[in-house]
């Protein structure tokens, strides 16, 4: 399974914070946003992943992010010259993820749950064709929206309807297997221009090989294009961090409990940032002499449901 997170764009909707970088660097609290998108990859178990952004902007994410070493993972980088829809990334990463499946993530969206790595490593291992994540939204009109027969089975999926079938929004969270670059190179753009999400679904779902995961009540599901929902998303980790005492999508706390990087290598990462509340949280892990039990006895960290011992 590769991994492919879009983060291009030009963020017109959060200018001018957009002016001069590209939103998904911008900070959601005490973090850069593709922090987020790419811990629920590593959180997947997912160690090879693709960057996809604007030519402009990719020195920038290979500034921050390197060639994911540092996180003991791969991360390469591919330009987008411009937006032409979700679709594309999958054209865009055909060398890249070749004959596997690939789960794609949009770099704005933000996941949090407790079992959360459970529901996605199962979804990843047990999928056979196509797989999204619904979430109930008060204005599903924004969105692609999910409709379900008596037995919770989709049976229709339409792009922002003015009567939406149901409550339930397609999330930016995708798992497809290697026919999806096939099937999005045959995708018309739509009357905005783009290749549509929804109409690659559809296609899934007319060979009767879509399934949604329904995430509950116990998940929350952020977007954060606009610059209220950004907030609301900053005041949510803030909050959700400082009564809870860890770190959502601490990148670094991921790689060390899942065993890609050494307790001296965290630790050293600590102290690179020592003055920072981020770097301290990492030399606490660090220093902590039973770490893996601590981790293992919390009924699996609940900073996106974390990683469960398989």
């Amino acid at each position: 399974m590769k991994g492919i997170i879009l983060a291009g764009g030009s963020g017109t909707r959060l200018s001018p914070s957009t002016d001069s970088m590209n939103k998904h660097l911008l900070p959601v609290y005490d973090k850069p946003m593709i922090y987020y998108p790419l811990s629920v990859l590593m959180l997947g178990g997912i160690k090879e992943v693709m960057i996809i952004s604007t030519p402009e902007d990719i020195a920038r994410f290979e500034t921050l992010l390197g060639d994911g070493s540092a996180l003991g993972i791969q991360i390469v980088y591919k330009e987008q010259a411009e937006p032409k829809g979700i679709p594309e990334a999958l054209i865009l990463g055909e060398e890249f993820t070749g004959k596997d499946d690939v789960t794609l993530i949009l770099a704005d969206n933000i996941f949090f749950g407790q079992g959360f790595t459970t529901l996605l490593r199962n979804a990843i291992k047990n999928h056979q064709h196509a797989t999204v994540f619904g979430y109930r939204v008060k204005d599903p009109e924004r969105f692609g929206v999910v409709e379900f027969d008596h037995h919770q089975k989709a049976i229709s999926i339409e792009e922002k309807p003015d009567d939406p079938k149901s409550d339930f929004a397609v999330t930016g969270l995708y798992i497809y297997d290697s026919r999806a670059v096939k099937i999005a190179k045959k995708l018309k753009p739509s009357e905005r221009g783009e290749l549509e999400i929804t109409d690659l679904n559809k296609e899934y779902l007319k060979w009767n090989q879509l399934h949604v995961e329904l995430l509950g009540r116990g998940f929350a599901w952020m977007d954060t294009g606009t610059q209220e929902s950004l907030f609301d998303a900053a005041e949510f980790i803030k909050t959700t961090q400082q009564r809870q005492g860890f770190k959502i999508a601490c990148l670094e706390e991921i790689a060390f409990y899942l065993g890609y990087i050494s307790r001296d290598i965290l630790y050293e990462k600590g102290k690179s940032m020592e003055k920072t509340d981020y770097g301290q949280y990492l030399i606490e892990i660090a220093n902590r002499k039973h770490s893996q039990q601590y981790w293992d006895t919390i009924d699996h960290h609940p900073m996106l449901g974390l990683v469960e011992n398989e």
